[in-house]
Protein backbone atom coordinates (compact mmCIF):
# COMPACT_ATOMS: atom_id res chain seq x y z
CA UNK A 1 0.00 0.00 0.00
CA UNK A 2 1.61 3.61 -0.49
CA UNK A 3 0.30 7.13 0.67
CA UNK A 4 0.15 10.34 -0.66
CA UNK A 5 0.95 13.13 1.80
CA UNK A 6 0.13 16.53 2.64
CA UNK A 7 2.75 18.42 4.71
CA UNK A 8 1.65 21.84 6.40
CA UNK A 9 3.42 24.04 8.47
CA UNK A 10 3.11 24.99 11.87
CA UNK A 11 4.36 27.46 14.72
CA UNK A 12 3.90 25.91 18.29
CA UNK A 13 4.97 28.11 21.55
CA UNK A 14 4.98 27.67 24.87
CA UNK A 15 6.85 29.52 28.16
CA UNK A 16 7.44 25.93 29.31
CA UNK A 17 10.28 24.74 27.06
CA UNK A 18 10.39 23.97 23.06
CA UNK A 19 9.64 20.08 23.58
CA UNK A 20 6.06 21.92 24.86
CA UNK A 21 5.67 23.99 21.84
CA UNK A 22 5.65 21.31 19.92
CA UNK A 23 3.61 19.00 21.83
CA UNK A 24 1.25 22.35 21.86
CA UNK A 25 1.33 22.95 17.95
CA UNK A 26 0.53 19.18 17.17
CA UNK A 27 -2.32 19.03 20.04
CA UNK A 28 -3.95 22.27 18.06
CA UNK A 29 -3.42 20.44 14.67
CA UNK A 30 -5.34 17.73 15.57
CA UNK A 31 -8.03 19.28 16.70
CA UNK A 32 -9.03 19.88 12.86
CA UNK A 33 -6.84 17.61 10.50
CA UNK A 34 -6.85 13.89 10.19
CA UNK A 35 -4.45 10.95 9.59
CA UNK A 36 -0.97 12.99 10.71
CA UNK A 37 1.69 11.28 10.57
CA UNK A 38 4.96 12.67 11.38
CA UNK A 39 6.55 15.84 12.04
CA UNK A 40 10.19 17.97 11.62
CA UNK A 41 11.33 20.53 13.67
CA UNK A 42 12.21 23.24 11.01
CA UNK A 43 13.49 26.31 13.51
CA UNK A 44 13.42 26.86 16.59
CA UNK A 45 13.58 30.44 18.40
CA UNK A 46 12.82 32.17 21.63
CA UNK A 47 12.04 35.07 23.18
CA UNK A 48 14.88 36.66 25.86
CA UNK A 49 14.07 38.87 28.85
CA UNK A 50 16.42 40.37 31.29
CA UNK A 51 18.65 37.41 29.42
CA UNK A 52 16.63 34.45 30.61
CA UNK A 53 14.64 32.45 28.35
CA UNK A 54 10.92 33.56 28.99
CA UNK A 55 9.12 31.94 25.63
CA UNK A 56 9.79 29.57 23.09
CA UNK A 57 8.56 29.37 19.32
CA UNK A 58 9.21 26.05 17.22
CA UNK A 59 8.32 25.81 13.68
CA UNK A 60 7.35 22.20 12.55
CA UNK A 61 6.54 20.57 9.62
CA UNK A 62 3.54 17.94 9.41
CA UNK A 63 2.84 15.29 7.32
CA UNK A 64 -0.63 13.62 7.13
CA UNK A 65 -1.95 11.45 4.69
CA UNK A 66 -4.90 12.32 2.26
CA UNK A 67 -7.92 10.14 2.01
Amino acid sequence: MSHTYKIIELVGSSPISSDEAIKNAIAQANKSLKHMRWFQVVETRGHLDQGMIAHWQVTVKVGFTLE
